[in-house]
């Protein structure tokens, strides 16, 4: 990846020139991470221009507000925005998904990474949990790095993203966080296992020490099985990452974030094992409703040969007793997503984004 200054021109080089597929597929085991410690630094005002510059031929991206969910006067700390989001991986967007309403033209990457890029460069998250990544080497890790973010991937074991020809390596679940916001205390790669069988589905979890509150938080992302049919699988699953957090946490002394595809509508068993664990979870997107007590309506919606899918399958989970959602990012409406579904010219992925401003309790010994 060229160095970076204020020239147009040598950004784009930057954001263009990613490394070869082959180049990638030869990587040893994909969990090293690359050496980009010795590039320069990119503003991230320059890298949104020249995004916006590569998708001027598209329509404007979509307009999303954030709703106030701040039930006291505001912390005494910047709040912690986190991002969630399955991004689709580049290999089953066109090769496997077989999304029958959105031109190919759309899902080429070159400008679909710039859609990508531009929806997290627009909501500046403090930390950032990403499914179905398959251009961490040669897009994110280069990318978001110089951005100010501390990276770590963990790919599945079988992708299905190399079943699909001239793949770009396997797909995984990603962690990004900002290093002049936070310090990584501890790392866990975890493969998740169901009825004591270890399974094709990943988590990370990492345990963070905010520098401005001197208070660690758990940062978890995960992608669990897909697919119906698989509902006890994935209960097993969650079960798994549930104990394993509860490690990490210390039995919930430590607040903690979960984030990611669950791959399971709220009906489902998974979904209550996370609502009544003893690590005293709310799902923050929840509290958009009027009640407080429903999730979304939907935070995926496509249309395949078998038909059209519009469902709630992505969370963010948090410590409700210990961390405060002061605001979420409001779903698009069904108009702007448009009869054609997700994803579209408009829109990167067949998921929608999730983003939230959290803040620590001020009672820092109150109950998790």
């Amino acid at each position: 990846v060229c160095s970076m200054g204020n020239s147009t021109s040598r950004l784009y080089s930057a954001l263009a020139k990613t490394l070869s597929s082959g180049a990638v597929s030869q990587h040893q085991d994909c969990l090293e991470q690359a050496d980009s410690a010795q590039l320069d630094p990119i503003d991230p005002k320059d890298l949104l221009e020249e995004c916006q510059m590569v998708l001027q031929k598209r329509p404007p991206r979509f307009h999303r507000n954030f709703v106030d969910l701040r039930k006291n006067a505001a912390g005494n700390h910047r709040p912690i925005r986190v991002m969630q989001w399955n991004i689709l991986a580049q290999a089953l967007g066109e090769g496997k998904d077989n999304f029958v309403q959105c031109p190919m033209e759309a899902l080429k990457w070159e400008e679909r990474k710039c859609l990508i890029l531009e929806e997290i460069l627009e909501y500046k998250p403090d930390v950032l949990c990403l499914q179905e990544v398959d251009h961490y080497f040669d897009t994110f890790e280069p990318l978001l790095s110089r951005l100010g973010y501390q990276c770590t991937f963990f790919p599945k074991p079988w992708s299905p993203c190399l079943d699909v020809e001239q793949n770009n390596g396997p797909d995984g679940c990603a962690l990004f966080f900002l290093k002049d916001r936070f310090e990584l205390i501890n790392s866990a790669n975890i493969r998740l296992t169901a009825m004591k069988l270890k399974t094709n589905q990943v988590a990370i979890a990492q345990t963070l020490k905010c520098n401005e509150t001197g208070r660690l938080l758990c940062i978890a992302v995960t992608h669990l099985k897909a697919r119906t049919g698989w509902e006890r699988f994935r209960s097993a699953q969650g079960c798994d990452l549930l104990q394993n957090l509860k490690s990490i946490t210390q039995g919930a002394n430590i607040p903690l974030i979960i984030c990611g595809d669950f791959n399971a509508e709220p009906t489902e068993e998974v979904y209550k094992e996370f609502s009544n664990s003893s690590l005293n979870l709310n799902s923050a997107y929840k509290l958009l409703s009027p009640d407080g007590q429903s999730e979304p309506p939907y935070t995926t919606w496509k249309i395949r040969t078998s038909g059209e899918c519009r469902h709630t399958l992505d969370y963010i989970w948090y410590s409700q007793h210990a961390l405060n959602v002061n605001s979420a990012l409001g779903l698009l409406t069904e108009e702007q997503i448009g009869p054609n579904r997700l994803p579209s010219f408009n829109y990167p992925s067949d998921h929608l984004s999730l983003v939230c401003d959290f803040s620590f309790n001020q009672d820092p010994d109150r109950l998790l």
